[in-house]
């Protein structure tokens, strides 16, 4: 069986996009961390396959790291599917369903960026959830590291749809977060498991940030945890309610809106190349170009 896909990526943070609307699509979680192998396969943090929704949105979104486990949110991935879904209905703003709620994405001013309301964080600790009662979770009760010198500490903790816990740190790059990463994510605290978080504030409203994503490992962008960072920020008095986060792949703005207390997220989308795979192989190959190779030939051709 053949199928075609779309490579795409929020800041780096990148997917392979199935369109299940009029075919289903059900893959094993060996088959998806196949595909997501970046030496042997396509290469992806994250699987999206784009579904009828249920509830009448404009489609649900399904997503799948990397390893194969299925997940409730992922930011970035709704900024792509949103600017799919706007091109395709030649409107400004779409309505995604996803296992965390529903999302509402628009057409940013700059070119093919999106914002998407990703609705309201959650700070209650059977909400995130967490293994034990915390009557405050801008700190908790978790280090990694000797009792008398640990090496992080005190994280906050935070549901974007997802569980994160963010530690505030004088330089984000000081830590191997690829070994501490997998530490934090599989603690006992976090029954989910959760997405782990350095962050640093550089400049009033200015955070610079490295994310281990769960179930995917190092990555260049996680707009979840983007959310997190901001809100935790601004919940700590650390920073107002708009911040600018910078991760390894780029910057995101994001606004903790005062009126409602949803969380609105704004960042750049790129369609990296159109490809087909064939699943009786695992292979694939590429059959059409991204915004890169379309903006390049339209350079030429002005030229």
């Amino acid at each position: 069986m053949r199928r075609s896909f779309l490579k795409m990526n929020g800041l780096g943070n990148d997917f392979v996009v199935w369109d299940a609307r009029t075919e289903k699509l059900a893959l094993t979680p060996d088959v998806i961390a196949a595909l997501g192998n970046r030496e042997t396969g396509i290469g992806f943090d994250q699987m999206i396959t784009v579904e009828r929704s249920p509830s009448g949105a404009d489609a649900f979104m399904r997503i799948h790291n990397c390893d194969g486990s299925e997940v409730s949110a992922c930011g970035n991935a709704t900024r792509c599917i949103g600017r799919l879904l706007m091109e395709e209905t030649e409107r400004d703003a779409v309505s995604i369903e996803t296992r965390a709620g529903l999302l509402i994405a628009r057409k940013a001013e700059a070119p093919l960026s999106v914002t998407v309301d990703m609705g309201k964080p959650r700070f209650a600790w059977n909400e995130i959830p967490l293994a034990e009662e915390f009557a405050d979770t801008r700190a908790i009760e978790l280090q990694i590291g000797p009792i008398d010198a640990p090496i992080l500490h005190t994280p906050a903790a935070v549901s974007m749809g997802n569980p994160h816990a963010i530690f505030w740190v004088k330089d984000v790059d000081a830590y191997d977060l690829g070994r501490i990463g997998p530490l934090l994510e599989h603690h006992p605290i976090f029954p989910e498991a959760a997405n782990i978080s350095l962050a640093h504030i550089f400049a009033p409203n200015q955070i610079r940030v490295r994310v281990w994503e769960r179930g995917a490992g190092l990555t260049r962008a996680c707009g979840t945890a983007a959310c997190a960072v901001a809100v935790a920020a601004a919940r700590d008095r650390r920073a107002g309610r708009s911040s600018v986060i910078h991760l390894p792949g780029g910057a995101i703005s994001i606004t903790w809106r005062e009126s409602d207390d949803h969380v609105l997220m704004t960042g750049a989308t790129e369609v990296e190349f159109e490809g087909e795979v064939d699943f009786d192989s695992l292979t694939f190959v590429k059959t059409g170009p991204g915004d890169a190779d379309l903006q390049a030939a339209s350079l030429e051709v002005a030229r």
